[in-house]
């Protein structure tokens, strides 16, 4: 062996390619496997604040992300997300920005350790948001809804950002229903029975909801990094609302709320819930676009309804004759 053999040769790895991640965890969003390797306890930290209440469901072929937090950077803006084929980019600006491969399922995520140290920030932007957005590749369907069960009768709540999904969710919660989701519904592609699958430990609501709920007076109030002012509630703050991570869909209803609204339950064609629910759904592609139709297209046999009301109150009462 030469002497330049025995020494071997040290390559620079301006690339990162190389780079020394010591820590791993794995965690099961939605019962899914994703693991993590990274330099940063901070990242482990938020992904546990996330995911450490999910435990492995469903085998899969697992989602990896290699997280390098550099000391360059301050706190990152909202990211552009771009993508074509498979490749799938973040960039918030030099420091912070991340590539996905949509079909291999792994990704590298590069955040500053500004962005690191605030954990909402981090887990809003990246963690979470790839992770899920992985997830939507292959595993789950995620639509812009809420959830609550009564009598073994799951209730979707749809409507836009405003209509109150959170707000009736938390609502019937206090009124005996069960907590399943706030404002996203997961559903499994292709399965044989319609389920909701939510994130039942956690509601967000606007700035104003103890105005309708004085008992969130007091819990954090801040600027999500979406920019709206949001209260975020950890539901085993209200041990006496009864929550669960699924339900079987029995009903679809649409929130129509507004000021002067006389309430009202309006029953609309499958067809039109169907329509209403795909118009939300983000576009990922031919063969990933089949796969969610097929699934939310299985909702038209489902009971759908246009609730109109203006107060928390009357749409309860509406939503209790639904299940009754």
């Amino acid at each position: 062996m030469s002497s330049i053999e025995a020494l071997g040769t040290a390559r620079l790895d301006p690339l990162f390619i190389d780079k020394d991640l010591p820590l791993s965890a794995t965690f099961y969003p939605a019962g899914f496997r994703v693991e993590i390797a990274t330099n940063s306890r901070d990242v482990l930290e938020a992904a546990a604040e996330s995911w450490s209440r999910y435990r492995p469901e469903f085998a899969c072929d697992p989602i990896r992300f290699r997280v390098v937090v550099q000391p360059e950077g301050e706190l990152c803006d909202s990211p552009v997300h771009r993508a074509q084929g498979n490749l799938y980019a973040v960039v918030a600006d030099a420091n912070n920005f991340a590539s996905v491969d949509l079909k291999s399922l792994t990704g590298m995520i590069f955040v500053s350790q500004k962005t690191a140290s605030d954990h909402s920030w981090l887990r809003w932007f990246w963690v979470e948001s790839l992770a899920y957005l992985l997830l939507a590749q292959r595993y789950l369907v995620p639509i812009h809804a809420g959830c609550v069960a009564r009598n073994g009768t799951g209730v979707l709540l749809s409507g836009p950002a405003s209509a109150g999904k959170s707000t009736l969710a938390f609502a019937c919660g206090r009124a005996g229903w069960t907590f399943v989701t706030d404002d996203c519904t997961w559903l499994l592609p292709d399965s044989t029975e319609r389920i909701a699958i939510g994130r039942s430990w956690q509601a967000r609501f606007r700035a104003d909801a103890p105005l309708v709920f004085p008992e969130l007076e007091g819990h954090i109030l801040r600027a999500r990094p979406n920019g709206k002012v949001s209260i975020e509630v950890p539901l085993s703050a209200f041990p006496e609302i009864h929550t669960d991570s699924r339900a079987p869909i029995g009903r679809l209803v649409f929130l129509e709320r507004g000021p002067g609204r006389e309430p009202g339950l309006f029953p609309i064609t499958g067809e039109q819930a169907v329509h209403r629910i795909m118009t939300d759904l983000p576009s990922y592609g031919p063969e990933v676009n089949a796969m969610h139709d097929r699934t939310v297209r299985r909702l038209a046999e489902v009971p759908a309804y246009r609730l109109q009301y203006e107060r928390v109150q009357d749409a309860l009462e509406l939503l209790a004759g639904l299940v009754a």
